[in-house]
């Protein structure tokens, strides 16, 4: 008959491995960073469909928004991490990230507003502004012809948005290497970098960030499509220009421009121009469905740096303004 004391010793080495299988099945559901794909699964389960609705509704109006959507989630991620912080309006004593330079052709803020504001209706200081910008990023993805994929969800809002940190926002005339460390500072690789950079299948330009290259002879732009250029910067610097030849269909298109030497931003050339990167280009340019699959494991990724958890963020009943 057993003692006491080895019963005891079996049924608290059991009890350590349910704990134990317990610890393991939370990391794998919920990430290490504590976000969850079905994150409001019991405390707003229609979350996802009423973003999803909503992007789609607007897009259908007006379908150039889909590339300001997920470039608005790029700008949020790399700022102090993926907190919702570049909805935050300035005050009379602070000038917020939105109001920066960098962040003026934003557009689709009241797609967020929209959907924040159902979502308060259905389920009140439940789901945050972060989490809405992210997932309207990828239904804006699969609505212009993207991967289909999900998000995790948990993010909690931040308290700070300065314009002061879209310094580190990468401008549109870094080289490669420039692009590979500010990627790299974030945790992503080269090739991460240039699959996220593929978001430029969609949208446009601003000849402010571009007429620099119009300046002087060069080698890596076309010369018929420098002409294009500038006659789009006669109308000032203000004036558009598609990344691509399908601006509102997520394709590979980008990455063909490249090999043609139509890119329009310095940024964008210098990843068929450089050595590091030039394999890449090629490689989705050849191959859609690899773009694809490389971009949405990307932008998962991107969708979870710095996140806040708990007490370290909130949930913005206003997206524009902190509790």
């Amino acid at each position: 008959m057993r003692s006491l004391s080895s019963v005891k010793m079996v049924g608290g080495n059991f009890l350590s491995v349910i704990l134990l299988m317990e610890i393991i099945v939370n990391a794998f559901i919920f990430g290490v960073d504590g976000l969850s794909m079905n994150y409001y699964l019991m405390s707003c389960p229609f979350a996802d469909s009423i973003v999803k609705n909503t992007v789609n509704s607007a897009l259908q109006d007006d379908p150039t928004l889909a590339a300001g959507l997920i470039r608005m989630h790029f700008h949020d991620c790399f700022i102090e991490g993926c907190d919702g912080s570049i909805l935050i309006d300035s005050t009379k004593d602070n000038t917020a990230e939105k109001d920066s330079p960098a962040n003026l052709s934003l557009r689709g803020y009241e797609i967020i507003d929209e959907a924040k504001e159902k979502l308060e209706k259905q389920c009140p200081g439940v789901v945050s502004c972060a989490d809405i910008i992210a997932m309207a990023a990828r239904d804006a993805v699969f609505w212009a012809g993207g991967p289909v994929y999900d998000i995790p969800k948990g993010r909690k809002d931040g308290r700070r948005s300065k314009i002061q940190d879209t310094r580190n926002l990468p401008p549109p005339i870094f080289n490669a290497s420039q692009l590979i460390q500010m990627f790299g500072q974030h945790g992503l690789s080269a090739q991460e970098m240039v699959a996220l950079s593929g978001a430029h299948t969609l949208g446009v330009a601003r000849c402010s960030s571009f007429k620099s290259r119009l300046s002087a002879v060069d080698k890596d732009l076309d010369s018929d499509f420098a002409k294009t250029l500038s006659k789009t910067c006669s109308a000032g610097d203000n004036a558009e220009q598609p990344f691509d030849a399908t601006r509102n269909t997520f394709d590979n298109v980008y990455y063909n421009g490249l090999q043609s030497k139509t890119g329009v931003l310095a940024s964008d050339q210098t990843l068929y121009a450089s050595s590091i990167t030039k394999n890449i280009v090629n490689g989705y340019a050849f191959n859609q469905a690899m773009f694809f699959f490389d971009f949405q494991r990307a932008m998962v990724k991107m969708s979870r740096l710095d996140v806040k958890e708990g007490s370290k963020g909130e949930v913005r009943q206003n997206c524009h303004k902190i509790n």
